[in-house]
C-alpha cells in the first residue's frame, strides 16, 4: 500500500487518515513506519526538500565579556495567578550574574533598559559581545533588537522548541530555585522578591563555588584570578602528594584551568579551535 501509485509520495500519517476515508483499517502509522523501516524504504517521500534541522553554529569564550546568556523565569507572588519576572543575564566564560532585574511583567522595553544598563557597567565596546537567548517576544522584539544593534551587541537565539539550546541560563534558573535560600513562600510585594534576589546574587557571585569553573567564584574568575587560585590548590596537592605518596594511586586532583566556554556545541567537536565570530 506504501508503495503503491496513489500513496507512494505520502507518509504514513497521511496514508492511515486517507484510508480510513475510504473505510479502510490495515495498520497504525507505527507499523508502517516499522514495515517501511524493516523494507529500509524509510526515507524522504515527495518532491519537496528533506526537513533539515540545523544545530546553531558553535561559539566559544576565551575569556570574560565574549558570550552571555539570558533568559526570565517565573517568580510565585502572594496573589494567586499572579507572578513576578526575574530577568538575569551571565557571562557563561565566568557564570558570574552580569545583571538582573524583577518586574511585574515580560517586556522587551525592560530588556533593553537593562542590556544597555550592562553593558554600560562593564565596559562593553562593539562587536565585543555575543547575546545568547531563546526566543520569546522580550529577546526577539523589535524594541530589543534595535538596542542591540545600537550597542553593537550580536544576537543569538535557540532553535525553535529546543530547550537545551540554552543550557547556561537554565542551569542558573535551577540553581536560583532549589538552592537552600530559596523562599518556601510565595514573594508578598515586587521589592521583596529584588531584595531576595539582589541577596542570591551576591551570594552566588562571591561566595559560590562553581563546579562548572573548578570550584572558584565567578567573580575571582571574571577578574581572571582563578590561575593563581587553581595553581596554589595544585601545588598544595602535589606537596601532600610528596609527603605521602601512598595514598595516592595515580595522579592528584586536576585543577588545571578551564580556558574555552562553548555555546552550542557537539561532543566531538569539544577540541576544536573556533573563534568568537564563528
Amino acid at each position: 500500500m506504501a508503495t503503491s501509485a496513489e500513496y507512494v509520495d505520502l507518509a504514513p500519517t497521511q496514508i492511515v487518515p486517507l484510508l480510513a476515508d475510504k473505510g479502510i483499517y490495515i495498520a497504525s502509522e507505527s507499523s508502517f513506519y516499522k514495515v517501511l523501516k524493516n523494507k529500509k524504504l524509510l526515507e524522504h517521500r515527495g518532491k519537496s526538500k528533506k526537513k533539515t534541522y540545523n544545530r546553531p553554529a558553535p561559539l566559544v569564550a576565551l575569556a570574560p565579556n565574549q558570550i552571555y546568556s539570558w533568559d526570565i523565569t517565573y517568580l510565585r507572588s502572594a496573589i494567586a495567578g499572579k507572578f513576578y519576572y526575574l530577568y538575569m543575564f551571565m557571562d557563561i566564560y565566568s557564570r558570574k550574574i552580569v545583571g538582573y532585574e524583577v518586574y511585574e511583567v515580560e517586556s522587551m522595553e525592560y530588556s533593553s533598559q537593562l542590556i544597555e544598563r550592562i553593558c554600560e557597567w562593564e565596559g562593553i565596546q562593539k562587536q565585543q559581545l555575543v547575546l545568547h537567548s531563546d526566543n520569546g517576544g522580550a529577546m526577539k522584539g523589535a524594541t530589543m533588537l534595535a538596542t542591540l544593534q545600537k550597542l553593537g551587541v550580536v544576537a543569538s537565539f535557540s532553535r525553535p522548541r529546543v530547550s537545551d539550546d540554552n543550557p547556561f541560563s537554565e542551569a542558573l534558573f535551577k540553581t536560583v530555585k532549589y538552592c537552600p535560600q530559596y523562599p518556601s513562600k510565595p514573594f508578598a510585594s515586587l521589592e521583596e522578591a529584588n531584595a531576595w534576589v539582589r541577596n542570591f546574587v551576591n551570594w552566588y557571585n562571591n561566595e559560590h563555588l562553581h563546579s562548572g569553573i573548578k570550584f572558584v567564584t565567578p567573580v575571582s574568575r571574571h577578574e581572571m584570578k582563578d590561575g593563581e587560585i587553581l595553581k596554589y590548590r595544585k601545588r598544595v596537592y602535589e606537596e601532600a602528594k610528596l609527603k605521602n605518596p601512598n595514598r595516592w594511586s595515580g595522579k592528584t586532583r586536576n585543577w588545571d584551568k578551564i580556558e574555552k566556554v562553548f555555546l552550542n556545541y557537539l561532543q566531538k567537536e569539544k577540541n576544536i579551535d573556533i573563534s568568537l565570530a564563528s
